[in-house]
């Protein structure tokens, strides 16, 4: 059933889309899964695919015209579809294989509306492309309001490392400048994306190409925009085209000063 959602029938699919992929993997978690050989040390799970066949199930009976990008099942829907769908069916399978509880659902219309769910934190994080909200188990909607408060910097490690030698995250922790401000997580997980728009994280920092159009980054970087965060490459450059990488800041300020660490100059 698609909740009912004011400001965007879109923000209540993608979050029904969500909640569908959540369900199946907080379902299977802890059972023996099939691993699928993806290559480089990658690879996924059953219940990825599982999550991802439920996500399509509710993609395709409330948009049926739209297109379909899926982590697992790749481009679905005409090729020339002018709405498209990006899913994640569980961000952070190494977690979830070894039993860490840090993974995400993103289902996200490409430039449009967009939805993380927390499979085990009970929340499910929306946009409808202006506002973003946050749904929590036996509560209402509370808006999202990201805050460099905690001074907690989430750094995503894996490789590989397209920007390297001129940046690399590993560097970025060890800078003096940095754990002078900042004290660093590693989630492992877009879901991280989420908590800097809900004020759990003061920034978020990956390396990588273009991640705009990302499956994996997609639903947080909507989510990131409509709460009010900057959102860039690492190199500072708008998200897009020839970007690289990106780094949601809480505010300006944090944004500033990791800007200038990666840069040399903190």
């Amino acid at each position: 059933m698609i909740d009912s959602y004011a400001g965007s029938d879109d923000a209540a699919v993608a979050m029904a889309g969500a909640r569908a992929g959540a369900d199946v993997v907080r379902g299977m978690y802890g059972r023996r899964l099939r691993r699928i050989d993806k290559g480089a040390g990658d690879f996924a799970t059953t219940a990825d695919v599982e999550a991802e066949k439920a996500i399509l199930g509710v993609l395709r009976a409330a948009r049926p015209g739209d297109a379909v990008l899926g982590e697992e099942g790749g481009q679905q829907g005409a090729a020339g579809a002018a709405r498209q769908w990006l899913v994640d069916p569980l961000c952070g399978t190494l977690n979830y294989a070894t039993g860490t509880k840090l993974v995400a659902v993103n289902v996200a219309l490409r430039d449009g509306a967009a939805a993380v769910a927390d499979p085990f934190g009970g929340e499910v994080f929306f946009t409808d492309g202006e506002t973003a909200r946050v749904r929590r188990d036996g509560a209402g909607d509370a808006p999202l309001t990201p805050s460099s408060a905690t001074r907690l910097v989430d750094v995503n490690l894996d490789p590989p490392f397209p920007s390297a030698p001129g940046f690399r995250a590993v560097d970025l922790l060890g800078h003096p400048g940095f754990t002078e401000r900042f004290r660093p997580r590693v989630v492992s997980t877009s879901l991280a994306l989420a908590w800097v728009a809900a004020g759990k994280r003061a920034a978020y920092v990956t390396d990588g190409g273009d991640l705009s159009g990302s499956v994996h980054f997609a639903a947080g970087i909507a989510l990131c925009r409509a709460a009010g965060c900057v959102v860039t490459g690492i190199d500072g450059a708008p998200l897009g085209g020839a970007g690289r990488g990106l780094v949601a800041a809480a505010d300006s300020e944090t944004h500033g000063l990791l800007m200038a660490l990666m840069r040399g100059r903190g």
